[in-house]
């Protein structure tokens, strides 16, 4: 049913984003802070690019927990359109409420 690789890599993704974070803002800030002298602020930028590049967020997608569906994902739920309505029909959601008329 779900997606094992895509949805594994994406959790990887996320650790490795958590862990790299504190160091790629610092490095950043560095890269981006105009009072320095250009050759520190080139020289953060070259140990930013050394980084792992799954370790940035932007490479983090939305995905369905249960299916691995890349779309039509509610962040509140981390659930897909599909399997939110399926949840919701059989009462597995509290306080979800399919409507009909």
């Amino acid at each position: 049913m779900a997606k094992k690789s895509a949805v594994e890599k994406n959790n990887a993704r996320r650790k490795l984003q958590t862990q790299q974070a504190g160091k790629r803002a610092r490095l950043k800030a560095t890269a981006m802070d105009r009072s320095l002298p250009i050759e520190e602020r080139f020289a953060a930028q070259l140990k930013m690019q050394q980084l792992p590049k799954n370790g940035a967020k932007e490479r983090i997608r939305n995905r369905c927990e249960l299916t691995g569906r890349p779309r039509g994902v509610y962040r509140k739920f981390k659930l897909s359109r599909i399997a939110l309505r399926n949840l919701g029909s059989t009462g597995q959601i509290p306080g979800l409420v399919k409507s009909s008329w």
